[in-house]
Formats: structure tokens, C-alpha cells, sequence
């Protein structure tokens, strides 16, 4: 089992940054790749961005490229998720999720989401 805690998020103006950090626990955390998921109201929960085991490979979503970065720290357990120039429409619950195998998912383990809203 892996525990996954997300913090972070809150309100922010669009142009503003954010920084989320995903803590994990339970299993050696440095064995799975890490992902962002994002869901906005009512639509469907979508991809953000992943990070493999060793940090040497990155996805991003087209719609977050060049602004947002996802990062680890293996000592501290931590995925980041560094968000810049943000638009309103980033506006959602981010998840953090973890799997053994599949760096952009499907994963296994899921945090309970941090909201991210941001204004206009």
C-alpha cells in the first residue's frame, strides 16, 4: 500500500503560481511513478502530468506545457507540481496518484485532491 497526501493548492489569481506537493508513505516510494490528474466541475478527470521512478522521464499534457513542471524529491518522499502562469481554466481538484509500472497510468494509488482555484 502506498499513502498519498496532496497539499498546496488554494486560490490564486490567473498569471499567479502554485506549488503542490504530494507526500507519500507505506511502500518505497522511490519504486513507482508519479502522476498529476486533474478534475474540473463537472467534467472528467484528466491527465496532467507524470514523472518516472528515477525522475529521467516527464509527460505533460498539451494544455500545461511550458508552464507547469512535475518533480521529485526521493529522499523527502515528494512529488511536486510546480504551476505557473495560471489560467482560469486550471481551476480543479488535483490528484496525485502512483503506480509501479506505468509511468502516465493507469495508477494504482490515489491521494484524496487538493482544490486549485483560480480567479480571473
Amino acid at each position: 500500500q502506498v499513502q498519498l497526501v496532496e497539499s498546496g493548492g488554494g486560490l490564486v489569481q490567473a498569471g499567479g503560481s502554485l506549488r503542490l506537493s504530494c507526500a507519500a508513505s507505506g511502500r518505497t516510494f522511490s519504486r513507482y511513478h508519479m502522476g498529476w490528474l486533474r478534475q474540473a466541475p463537472g467534467k472528467e478527470r484528466e491527465f496532467v502530468a507524470a514523472i518516472s521512478w528515477s525522475g529521467g522521464i516527464t509527460y505533460y499534457t498539451d494544455s500545461v506545457k511550458g508552464r507547469f513542471t512535475i518533480s521529485r524529491l526521493n529522499a523527502k518522499n515528494t512529488v511536486y507540481l510546480q504551476m505557473n502562469s495560471l489560467k482560469p481554466e486550471d481551476t480543479a481538484v488535483y490528484y496525485c496518484a502512483a503506480d509501479a509500472l506505468r509511468v502516465a497510468g493507469p495508477y494504482e494509488y490515489w491521494g484524496q485532491g487538493t482544490q486549485v482555484k483560480v480567479s480571473s
